[in-house]
C-alpha cells in the first residue's frame, strides 16, 4: 500500500474495528474492570486497550481469542449486532435496534458516565425526578427541532 493511501486509511476506523472494540469495552465495563486490568493481564498498557475499544487500532485474531478468554465469552460475542452497524444493513427487528442504539450509548463515554453517576442516587424519588426532567428537556429540544 502506498503512503498516501495508508495514511488515509488510517484516518478513518473501520466500522468492524469500532464494533468488535464497542463489544470487548461492554462486556470488561459489565464484569467491572478497568482497562487497566484488563491490559495487565494481556500485556498492554490501558491506552492500547483504550485504542482497540474506540476502534482506533485493529485487534488481531490471536490477541481477541485471549480477551474472550479473559472476558469468559465465545468470540462470537464481538460480532454479534455487527451486520447492523454496517452501511446500508437494515435491522430486522424495530427493537433489536433500540436495544443496540441503548448498548451504543450505555457502552460510550458520556453513557458510562451518566449511568454511574445516576446509580449513585440512593433515593427513588431523586432519581424519578431526573428522570421526569430528563424527558421535559428532550420533550423540549423536540419542540424546538422541529419549528427551527
Amino acid at each position: 500500500m502506498d503512503q498516501a493511501r495508508e495514511a488515509v486509511s488510517r484516518r478513518h476506523k473501520n466500522p468492524i474495528d469500532v464494533h468488535v472494540g464497542s463489544r470487548v469495552r461492554d462486556r470488561r465495563s459489565r464484569l467491572t474492570m478497568s482497562q487497566g486490568e484488563l491490559g495487565e493481564l494481556l500485556g498492554l498498557s490501558f491506552q492500547q486497550i483504550q485504542k482497540y475499544e474506540k476502534g482506533v487500532n485493529r485487534i488481531s485474531a490471536g490477541l481477541l481469542s485471549y480477551i474472550a478468554r479473559i472476558l469468559g465469552v465465545k468470540i462470537i460475542y464481538f460480532y454479534e449486532g455487527m451486520e447492523l452497524g454496517l452501511p446500508g444493513a437494515q435491522s430486522r427487528d424495530p427493537e433489536e435496534d433500540r436495544a443496540r442504539l441503548v448498548m451504543e450509548f450505555v457502552s460510550g463515554t458520556e453513557g458510562a458516565q451518566l449511568n454511574h453517576a445516576f446509580m449513585k442516587i440512593g433515593r427513588a424519588k431523586v432519581r424519578k425526578r431526573l428522570l421526569d426532567l430528563m424527558k421535559c428537556l428532550a420533550q423540549e429540544e423536540s419542540i424546538e427541532r422541529d419549528q427551527g
